[in-house]
């Protein structure tokens, strides 16, 4: 499969794709937190003010509100900085949406490390963690702009409450197109066919998976790549037969070593077929300052590290 380099940032898709549903459907509402001007919403808010609502920043106002307009028959979807979006309004996430099963959107952007100059305070990594235990929610991480189109159609269509978090900078593509991309709410995709070991990523980091399974093929050692872009509902069947047929599972996620993809795994792990799970995360510690690469090659996010990994499990299991 060829990818190309991308300069398109998923937000600017999302952004993208709700223009073109919007002008199909009337009842399509954005709410967004202190970013009309951004390069995000500035053109939804320039192309349909009367389906655009601005809150300022008040994360806990923008989801009652979005709360209040899906229980009207309206279709919101909240853009807003995950860091806040996940902490600051987790109680009307869980209550107005989730506990109340009204038909929210939200959409986390910037997620995970993209605000990493910027410290602890703008970094996202508990926020999967979170999401995944508030029942009737959703939580899904696209990996692509490709996959992010598809994603954001599928939430239109599902009934209940979403919760998908994005980064900030573009991300090379994972696929050739939207239309090559099977994607479906709660079922994995097999990127890479192997029978070595497994890497289950999710959001940014599938890129990374592929290219250490790119590298180790090269070496003759074929692992098998899933993009579990949904984390909740999680796909365990596709888990349960990664640890039957291949001699370990690598996660890899921007989030916390805790609570996240690596946790969804180990549990359907342990429960079913215990293998060796090597969880690959950031640490557990306020994380470094910095580029959102360079955070990556700290923490261990990366190609030689995952290479490493995968031997040592083939090792392992002679």
């Amino acid at each position: 499969m060829t990818v190309t380099t991308n300069k398109i940032a998923n937000r600017q898709v999302i952004c993208e794709t709700l223009l073109a549903m919007a002008e199909e459907d009337k009842d399509i509402v954005v709410l967004a937190s202190d970013s009309r001007g951004s390069a995000a919403m500035a053109p939804f808010a320039a192309a349909y003010p009367e389906q655009f609502v601005e809150t300022g920043i008040a994360e806990q106002n923008i989801v009652g509100i979005a709360a209040g307009l899906a229980a009207s028959g309206k279709k919101p979807f909240v853009a807003s900085p995950a860091c806040f979006l996940s902490m600051r309004s987790i109680e009307q996430i869980k209550v107005d949406v989730a506990y109340s099963g009204t038909n929210v959107k939200l959409i986390g952007i910037s997620g995970g490390v993209s605000y990493g100059a910027l410290g602890m305070s703008h970094h996202s990594l508990q926020d999967i963690a979170v999401m995944r235990a508030i029942p009737g929610l959703t939580v899904i991480l696209p990996a692509d702009r490709h996959e992010t189109r598809r994603a954001t159609e599928a939430m239109l269509e599902h009934q209940g409450g979403v919760y998908m978090r994005i980064g900030r900078n573009p991300v090379q593509d994972c696929y050739a197109s939207s239309e090559e991309i099977p994607f479906e709410f709660g079922k994995a995709v097999e990127l890479r066919q192997g029978d070595a070991v497994t890497i289950v990523a999710a959001g940014e980091t599938v890129r990374v998976a592929l290219d250490a399974a790119d590298s180790l093929a090269a070496e003759g050692v074929k692992c098998r790549v899933l993009n579990m872009h949904t984390i909740k509902p999680l796909d365990a069947e596709a888990i349960r037969r990664a640890a039957a047929e291949t001699a370990g599972i690598i996660t890899l996620e921007e989030h916390s070593i805790h609570g996240g993809l690596g946790a969804a795994v180990a549990e359907i792990v342990v429960q079913h077929r215990p293998v060796p799970v090597r969880i690959v995360g950031i640490a557990d510690e306020p994380a470094i300052t910095g580029k959102t690469a360079e955070l990556f090659e700290h923490y261990g996010i990366s190609v030689p590290h995952i290479c490493e990994l995968a031997t040592d499990l083939l090792k392992q299991a002679r």
